[in-house]
């Protein structure tokens, strides 16, 4: 027989069996941690690391804005800030209860900065749905709030986009740029994932069955919604009027460093920058959408070094000065448990 019994815990008799005092202590312990606190200071951490990263593309964003006209500066970062205002309006316009107008405003500056830590926007639908959640709806009709402002929001930026492409067909130039078998490609590419995606939902139960709940949720308060013609009007203005105001943002850089490129131009090539640059999922847009913004100026008739250094600016405008402080009003809202 052997010298050491097993005991019915599963532990020999010679070690001893932890006490459920012991148990208690140790959960005591993790509850007197500031875990809130932690988190507060969590989002202001990561976008300090991801300003380290990108220090060199943040120092050559802010150099290009010394010899810029500075009204026109200042007019791009009016504009930017007017787009959280008419994000504000967007997300009010997905839901029939009335949400606080200074906490949602809030809520759509911190989502900013919560973008930078996940890919694909997922942290600003993080930030908003808790949000909603905290205000007392449902998480089934907060996702369906946020999947009706998505709707919206790209409805309205590919109306716009099709509208100034019948206008101006000859603004972009892709073809030097983009061989035809590369726009093979990427069509072909975006084919096969749709087909996937339906593929998968039409195929497997389960996931059949969540899609179709969350559709007949979303189909129902999209047609609860549409009936009060003031959530109807703040949901699609505030769709419209947010890819405008960036637009208009990316103009006044052009325009403050006399970029050769017609504004209505410049319009376009942000449009189809921004719709080409979404099926890419990088935290913030960064990388693919500078990349592509660049592409499409270059294609709207401007020289390389000046379509980067537009970029450059406008990027340090709408999305690096902003970093910091998004960041600070994110942690205050977990610390007032707001999201």
């Amino acid at each position: 027989m052997p010298d050491v019994m097993p005991c019915p815990t599963g532990q020999p008799l010679d070690q001893p069996v932890e006490q459920p005092k012991e148990r208690a202590g140790r959960w005591a312990l993790l509850r007197r941690l500031p875990l809130r606190q932690i988190l507060c200071l969590l989002p202001l951490l990561v976008v300090g690391y991801w300003v380290v990263q990108h220090r060199s593309l943040i120092g050559s964003g802010a150099r290009q804005m010394f010899t810029a006209n500075p009204y026109w500066l200042l007019t791009a970062v009016a504009t930017t800030g007017l787009g959280w205002v008419a994000v504000s309006f967007a997300r009010q316009g997905t839901v029939l209860e009335r949400l606080p107008a200074r906490r949602l405003f809030a809520t759509q500056f911190a989502a900013g900065a919560a973008n930078h830590l996940l890919p694909s926007g997922i942290g600003a639908s993080a930030v908003n749905i808790r949000f909603m959640t905290g205000c007392g709806l449902p998480p089934a009709r907060s996702s369906a709030a946020l999947a009706l402002y998505f709707l919206a929001e790209a409805t309205t930026r590919v109306g716009l986009l099709v509208v100034l492409l019948l206008v101006f067909p000859q603004a972009l130039r892709l073809g030097p740029l983009l061989p035809e078998s590369v726009s093979g490609m990427v069509v072909a590419g975006a084919v096969v994932a749709a087909g996937a995606l339906v593929a998968g939902v039409a195929l497997i139960r389960p996931v059949r069955r969540i899609v179709v709940r969350f559709l007949r949720t979303a189909m129902a308060d999209a047609r609860s919604l549409h009936m009060r013609p003031s959530r109807a009007l703040a949901l699609w203005g505030g769709s419209l009027a947010f890819p405008l105001l960036q637009a208009a943002g990316l103009v006044a850089v052009a325009l403050a460093l006399e970029l050769e490129v017609r504004p209505a131009h410049v319009m376009l090539a942000y449009l189809a920058a921004t719709a080409v640059a979404a099926v890419v999922p990088s935290p913030g847009g960064i990388g693919s959408v500078d990349a592509a913004l660049v592409i499409a100026l270059v294609a709207a008739g401007a020289p390389v070094e000046a379509a980067t250094s537009t970029v450059l600016a406008y990027r340090f405008i709408t999305v690096w000065l902003p970093l910091i402080p998004g960041a600070l009003v994110l942690g205050g809202l977990v610390r007032s448990k707001i999201v």
